[in-house]
């Protein structure tokens, strides 16, 4: 089984402002509002659901293919993908166009102020995992992306049986009922945090319960009351994993979905690949940036170890990334 990630990518653009939003922005003012901050840090971060999923896939011995529209500045972002072992070959390049961008401005309260360019994304329509040859004995990854690309991959993967795990979360304010019945039909695995199922399941018009049975698999994710997956009906509580420290939830959730392919790609048993999901986000928690986290084998399985005990399902992982 391949997987194929589809997705967003993009560069975060961080900063660092000294103070309080609140004590510069005047409430009766607001009609004409025109504020400028200036800040005291500014890092840019490699990001994007898709990359962030596929990154933390090759982490776990896996070889994505990663299939979304880039811009002409994602040279080195490739080079680095390809370093840890993505195949970005499915990554196109839309000519005189940038690599979608996130600026977040954040103050001292934790308060955001984010902008958002789609850049290169706003293409993303033109590239899919069928014209790279994904079939039924692959898995497609569909996560947050141009709405348009979402429709194009449910409908290619419904139409040729190819099954996808939907994932629709970031863009759900801008999808419909029809859209998100149609994710569902098709798909093999729904994901998505718990207030995520509760506003697709509003949408839809049905009970949750009703929506984690529309679907053959559902993975729910609860923070730190860790995770619920339900398999045609069969409900399993996973635990979460413990962090060493808690530096920035970012890229948890598709860190967290990287470990939930890369154990069910290998036919672990539910609780097992919970498990292995659980721990995978934890290292995107405890730093600074979905993709400045690494560790070897020992490393991952010594943690498996610590938090959930041994499995001989998770030892074999060292077969796979060695």
């Amino acid at each position: 089984m391949r997987i194929f990630v589809t997705g967003s990518i993009a560069y975060d653009y961080i900063m660092v402002f000294p103070g309080k939003f609140r004590d510069h922005i005047l409430a009766d003012k607001m009609h004409v509002l025109s504020v400028s901050f200036l800040v005291d840090s500014l890092q840019r971060r490699r990001g994007g659901t898709a990359a962030n999923i596929a990154y933390n896939l090759a982490l776990l011995g896996e070889r994505p293919v990663l299939v979304a529209t880039v811009g002409e500045d994602f040279g080195d972002y490739r080079a680095q993908l390809e370093a840890a072992g993505v195949d970005t070959a499915g990554a196109k390049v839309v000519p005189a166009e940038t690599t979608a961008s996130c600026f977040v401005n954040t103050d001292l309260q934790d308060n955001q102020i984010i902008a958002f360019y789609p850049g290169a994304m706003a293409k993303a329509a033109t590239v899919s995992p069928a014209e790279l040859g994904a079939g039924k004995g692959d898995m497609v990854i569909i996560a947050p992306n141009d709405p348009a690309a979402i429709a194009r991959y449910v409908e290619e993967c419904t139409a040729a049986g190819v099954p996808y795990l939907y994932d629709p979360s970031m863009q759900l304010p801008r999808l419909t009922k029809a859209d998100l019945e149609a994710g569902c039909k098709g798909a093999k695995i729904l994901a998505g945090n718990d207030y995520e199922f509760g506003m697709m399941a509003e949408k839809m018009e049905i009970p949750e319960a009703d929506l984690r049975k529309r679907v053959p698999i559902t993975v729910m994710t609860r923070g730190e009351a860790g995770s619920l997956i339900t398999v045609d009906g069969q409900e399993h509580e996973i635990p979460p994993a413990k962090p060493e420290k808690v530096e920035d939830p970012t890229g948890a959730g598709d860190a967290f979905r990287a470990g939930f392919m890369a154990g069910y790609r290998r036919g672990f048993s539910w609780p097992v690949v919970g498990r292995l999901a659980a721990l995978t986000a934890v290292y995107a928690i405890e730093h600074r940036g979905p993709q400045e986290h690494s560790y070897t084998t020992d490393e991952f399985l010594a943690r498996y170890k610590a938090n959930f005990g041994g499995s001989d399902e998770a030892e074999s992982l060292r077969s796979a990334k060695g």
